[in-house]
């Protein structure tokens, strides 16, 4: 099947709202005036030319990612209409309970994790098994900016310029089997620098596991993501590698990823293992199907407050049903939640 990524990603400068508008929520409010700005902006711009995440701070990149930064595809993937959320909110509310169960914990605790070396297992089904250094790992792929709507299950979005790869790529390099149905893919598992993984937090059976199915996972907006507002992945949220899947539920988008397995049974994902009543194994976005505890059909786009609280309406497949939609013909999604 092929499947068009141009239908949601066609570049035009007028679909990206600079930094220093959508940080000011008057700007937010005033349309007009930031698409007038972003009207200035190319579709493809240098790896020096990042000054659109003004305020988003210097990393401490290897040095493979600052090359791949210079042959770096912009804007590949926009969303138009839609303001970048800004870096802090990105990057300080988040769920990684590797690190602690309260939205702060991921960037208060995350700075222990080492992330070089990092090595990343590949195995299963598949024709060329191994294991790598990540920079050989990411060294045949060209890095592209895509810009995605992220929706939580619990109800909150927000929208991320991400820097990665597409995982189709990967797929088709180490070679499937006929026997290959499903991936496979598990979380980093270090107690000494995870200070989650040393609780008992909801039961967790360490390590993260999650999954898709082969054509799931080869559609083309599936990635592997290295980077995020032109730099590399903070610790914080998923580094040195994750796994993103914008018309899914963002506990689908596994972080700190150490193997990837091509497997022929549906694995059992983690959160499906401790609440499968809550959490099924496809977890697409869905505004029909409420979470027993929260409903689907709007969300809270961050940055929000009491005075803006920025609800709006949830879209089908986090609004990428005319990329997916066709993976799930036949298909019961009440059932196959």
């Amino acid at each position: 099947m092929l499947i068009k990524l141009s239908k949601a990603s066609d570049c035009k400068a007028s679909d990206i709202t600079p930094e220093s508008f959508y940080l000011s929520r008057r700007a937010l409010l005033g349309g007009s005036v930031a698409a007038l700005a972003a009207s200035a902006l190319p579709c493809e711009v240098g790896a020096a030319d990042i000054s659109r995440y003004a305020d988003v701070e210097a990393g401490a990149a290897p040095g493979w990612f600052s090359d791949k930064l210079a042959t770096a595809r912009w804007q590949a993937v926009t969303a138009p209409g839609e303001g970048i959320t800004p870096y802090k909110d990105a990057t300080h509310y988040n769920n990684f309970y590797e690190f602690g169960a309260d939205k702060g914990d991921p960037a208060e605790n995350a700075g222990s994790l080492k992330v070089q070396p990092w090595t990343v297992v590949v195995d299963g089904e598949v024709g060329k098994p191994g294991r790598y250094v990540l920079e050989d790992f990411v060294s045949p792929y060209q890095l592209e900016e895509r810009i995605y709507r992220l929706r939580c299950v619990e109800a909150w979005s927000m929208v991320i310029p991400w820097l990665g790869f597409p995982l189709s790529a990967v797929l088709k390099q180490v070679e499937p089997t006929s026997k290959a149905k499903f991936i496979r893919f598990e979380t980093l598992q270090d107690p000494s620098s995870m200070p989650g993984q040393r609780s008992n937090f909801a039961l967790i059976d360490w390590p993260y596991v999650e999954g898709l199915r082969l054509d799931e996972a080869m559609n083309p907006l599936a990635i592997l993501a290295v980077g995020m507002y032109g730099r590399e992945l903070p610790n914080q949220n998923g580094a040195p590698l994750r796994l993103v899947v914008p018309w899914k539920y963002g506990f689908k988008s596994i972080k700190s990823i150490v193997r990837i397995s091509l497997v022929a049974e549906q694995p059992r994902t983690t959160w499906q293992a401790i609440a499968p009543e809550e959490y099924g194994f496809y977890a697409n976005v869905n505004p029909e199907v409420d979470h027993p505890r929260w409903t689907q059909a709007r969300e809270r786009r961050l940055p929000s407050g009491l005075f803006s609280p920025n609800v709006r309406t949830t879209q089908m497949f986090n609004g990428y049903a005319e990329e997916v939609a066709e993976l799930y013909g036949g298909l019961d999604l009440r059932k196959n939640y």
